[in-house]
């Protein structure tokens, strides 16, 4: 696992190499600046100070100071230059990152969708991204300049006194033992607090995308005791993770106080015939602040590090599962579709275990108008997204102008179907925009579909006609002002193969005759495809096709379903039934 994180983060940063031997050079630039500067205060104690002298030669404390304010000057200047670079390389990897993530999203299949929730998905997106975004804009710059300045700090303690850096040196296994086994408990919790927040993320989302529901069966209560029970375990990992976390600096600070007790103890006494003046103790125990510093941020940054691998590790567990993406870019460009639509004994399940269609066979001519029929459950929804492909078939075949449909490219293929559910969605932009769908269609052309769609009379009445910004998911607008819309939609696109499921259903009468028309007359030349529960609405069809169970059971248009007194006989007497 941890090879593969590392290779996932290779993979993020293997882009920007140059950008890092830079920033790792701009560092050990850094640290020549940190690590010369005690040594010019040694010089000033030991050489100056201690001997009362301002000057040697022609260097005065003065010009020291001077260079003192040089460096100090310098090493901030390439710092803010490396980190600057380092935070742009950053935003350049987060940018590209979330592109990657939200196109894989795009071009994933209906089945990555069926098992992977919104709420997951916005977590990823989002919170994940921003976790990752924190170690590539800060802690890669810190980092590198923190390991720099600790091989440096080292080589110069080591140049100075071997005894005084093995003294200083005697606490780092204690540093490790501390780090990894800190380090390795803090992994467990940052798992099941990623786990536990995506969930919360999910339940919120859920929440507030449910808020008439939770409203109207009045469980606004339960529903809080459930967020409760998510932050109250979500709170208490967090906490033990806090005091994990906050027993490290603690840890550093006392070794690190240790090792300069010990070091000017060892002075003091004499030790390993130890005898050195005031300013090479000063520049000694500086150098041991300068080396348990970086160690110390280092450790403190785990948590964020530990955060950031996990977050990688979730959003590449997304972007490597190939299996779910659309292929947009294989297979032939139909310029124009006559209509035709062959099933041909095709056997389909969601989970490859239940059949929900069973060796269904049937044939829809150029311009004909078709009608499923059938309980909930039948099969009916299914054979539209089968049609869309946005399943794949177990067995048979699906032959639209006598092509495989998996012989055709998926992006043009949909290009030619226009489908409208009961339910249809609506962006949170303008009524144009809605119907024109990021494509380029004149302004003439959405007038023209608004019109068909009989949505102008309502269009027209809000305050900024088409212009008009709709709310989120559409919710200022009417069930059945949405399915005006969703028509509109449609009718703008031009389609050569029309699909309504139950796409009427929340529309009134007389709107619905006036649609009825405008269908009629544009599937008077395209083959059309109905949905209904309202089987008035289908009565005129070229042909009803009935469902039961997956399969078909009967074929043929009203007159002659109703007459021979089957299962079609039966559904639609006991629907007048109903209205009676």
């Amino acid at each position: 696992m941890k090879n593969k994180t590392l290779k996932r983060t290779y993979d993020l940063a293997k882009p920007h190499k140059k950008t890092i031997i830079i920033v790792s050079i701009l560092s050990l630039l850094v640290a020549i600046t940190e690590i010369v500067r005690p040594y010019l205060m040694e010089i000033v104690i030991d050489q100056y100070l201690t001997k009362g002298l301002v000057k040697q030669g022609f260097l005065t404390i003065t010009m020291i100071g001077f260079i003192y304010l040089g460096l100090v000057v310098i090493g901030n200047a390439i710092d803010f230059i490396a980190m600057t670079t380092t935070n742009m390389m950053g935003e350049e990897i987060i940018y590209s990152l979330r592109n990657r993530l939200f196109r894989y999203t795009q071009n994933a299949n209906i089945p990555f969708h069926d098992k992977t929730s919104a709420g997951k998905l916005f977590v990823r997106i989002t919170n994940d991204i921003e976790d990752i975004s924190m170690l590539f804009k800060d802690i890669i710059s810190t980092f590198l300049k923190d390991f720099i300045m600790i091989i440096a700090v080292m080589v110069v303690m080591i140049y100075i006194s071997i005894s005084l850096s093995m003294m200083a040196f005697f606490v780092i296994p204690f540093i490790i033992f501390f780090s990894y086994t800190l380090t390795k408990m803090l992994n467990k919790i940052y798992d099941k607090a990623k786990i536990i927040r995506t969930n919360l993320n999910t339940f919120l989302a859920e929440s507030i995308y449910g808020a008439k529901i939770i409203k109207i069966f009045n469980i606004q209560n339960e529903k809080q005791k459930e967020l409760e029970k998510y932050t109250k375990t979500y709170r208490d990992t967090r906490g033990k993770e806090g005091i994990i976390q906050a027993l490290l600096p603690g840890i550093m600070t006392i070794l690190e106080n240790f090792s300069i007790a010990f070091i000017i103890w060892a002075c003091i006494h004499h030790w390993f015939g130890i005898d050195l003046e005031v300013g090479f103790i000063y520049v000694f125990t500086t150098y041991i602040n300068k080396l348990f510093e970086p160690i110390t941020r280092i450790v403190e940054n785990i948590e964020t590090v530990q955060e950031a691998f996990v977050s990688i590790n979730k959003v590449y567990d997304i972007l490597e599962e190939k299996q779910y993406l659309e292929d947009f870019e294989s297979g032939k460009e139909l310029k124009k579709i006559k209509g035709k639509i062959e099933f041909k004994h095709v056997w389909f399940s969601y989970d490859s275990k239940t059949w929900v269609l069973q060796d269904v066979s049937f044939t829809i001519e150029p311009g004909q108008s078709i009608a499923f029929v059938g309980k909930t459950g039948s099969g009916k929804t299914t054979i539209i997204n089968l049609i869309n492909r946005f399943y794949d078939i177990q067995k048979g075949e699906i032959l639209i102008d006598g092509i495989n449909i998996k012989e055709i490219n998926l992006r043009n293929l949909r290009s030619h179907i226009g489908t409208i559910l009961q339910d249809p969605f609506i962006f949170a932009k303008s009524i144009k925009d809605n119907i024109r769908l990021n494509r380029n269609l004149e302004d003439e052309a959405v007038k023209k579909a608004i019109e068909l769609a009989s949505a102008n009379e309502f269009i027209d009445n809000l305050p900024n006609g088409i212009e008009e910004i709709s709310k989120e998911r559409g919710n200022s607008y009417s069930a059945g002002q949405k399915q005006l819309l969703a028509f509109a939609r449609v009718f703008a696109h031009e389609p050569d193969i029309f699909i309504l499921d139950e796409a009427t259903a929340n529309i009134d009468t007389y709107t619905e005759s006036l649609i009825q028309k405008s269908i009629q007359r544009i599937s008077a030349e395209k083959t059309s495809i109905f949905i209904a529960h309202r089987l008035s609405t289908i009565v005129n069809v070229d042909k009803i096709i009935v469902l039961y169970q997956g399969k078909i059971i009967e074929q043929g248009n009203h007159k002659e379903l109703v007459q021979t007194g089957g299962y079609y006989s039966k559904l639609y007497n006991s629907y007048y039934e109903s209205l009676g």
